[in-house]
């Protein structure tokens, strides 16, 4: 059962409406959320060659294609197709600012905040690992049916917060958390290939899912991990259960969206109802 506390939970769904693009008679649609921190989605045809800002994307055999604006972004995306025929088109699209807050947070473990010189290898590498799996470019087009909330809980932080850990400032909070008992499953927002499945030292209990061309969602903190890498998962199917792993005040599922090394607010490609917020 969703907590609900300072606003329905449906709330959240129609204020997002006016921030979706909506499809047009042109050979070239763009649909999904066109602010900073969304993801938005194309689709033309599917023997188009597309190009964001100078650099090719691909196309999934029904035409969608994805790209993403980065949280402070504030110059226009640049899309250009050429068509088969030998015509082209273009469409520069500006993302809507966004206002972001501050959140402090104490009672964090020292060693999460400012890790001991012995584990900063291991948190380098263990980045490594997940840049590298998201310049993956699979072709699938799961992306293009919208997520699903992961879970069910509280949200007690939203994305782009300015985050402050024990009085110190650290790097903006790109992702959502929502809090939840320790053990409330986590499931599959949309179909997807399970990229990465291990146990990080920041991100504790890890789970990154590839719903193709360059869409990425992943799970932090999990108590459980119920997939493996290599693993194909079907919308709500349970991949892990939420808890407190790695750096963690309480148990909660940290959800982040990156299209390839970007990150993006996962909020705004929902189409189902939120978690209420504490």
């Amino acid at each position: 059962m969703i907590v609900r506390r300072r606003f329905l939970a449906g709330a959240l769904s129609l204020a997002a409406m006016p921030r979706l693009a909506r499809a047009d008679a042109q050979r070239l649609a763009l649909s999904g959320s066109m602010e900073q921190g969304g993801l938005a989605i194309g689709k033309t045809d599917t023997a188009a060659r597309v190009t964001v800002d100078d650099s090719a994307v691909h196309l999934s055999q029904d035409g969608n294609f994805a790209f993403g604006f980065a949280f402070d972004r504030t110059t226009p995306a640049h899309i250009r197709v050429d068509y088969a025929d030998g015509t082209n088109e273009t469409r520069d699209v500006s993302p809507a600012a966004r206002t972001y807050e501050t959140q402090s947070i104490t009672g964090v473990p020292e060693q999460y905040v400012s890790p001991p010189p012995e584990v900063l290898a291991r948190i380098a590498h263990e980045n490594q690992l997940i840049v590298a799996a998201r310049t993956h470019d699979t072709d699938e087009n799961w992306f293009a049916n919208g997520l699903d909330w992961p879970t069910t809980g509280i949200i007690s932080s939203v994305f782009g917060s300015r985050r402050i850990l024990n009085g110190k400032p650290m790097a903006p909070h790109l992702g959502v958390d929502i809090a939840a008992p320790e053990g409330t499953p986590i499931r599959a927002p949309a179909n997807a290939i399970v990229a990465i499945a291990d146990d990080y030292y920041l991100d504790g209990g890890f789970t990154l899912l590839d719903h193709g061309r360059g869409v990425f969602t992943c799970y932090l903190h999990q108590s459980k991990r119920l997939v493996k890498a290599g693993d194909t998962v079907t919308r709500g199917q349970q991949i892990g259960a939420v808890g407190k792993t790695g750096r963690a005040t309480g148990p909660h599922l940290h959800w982040g969206l990156n299209w390839f090394q970007v990150k993006l607010d996962p909020s705004l490609s929902t189409a189902t109802l939120a978690p209420s917020k504490s």
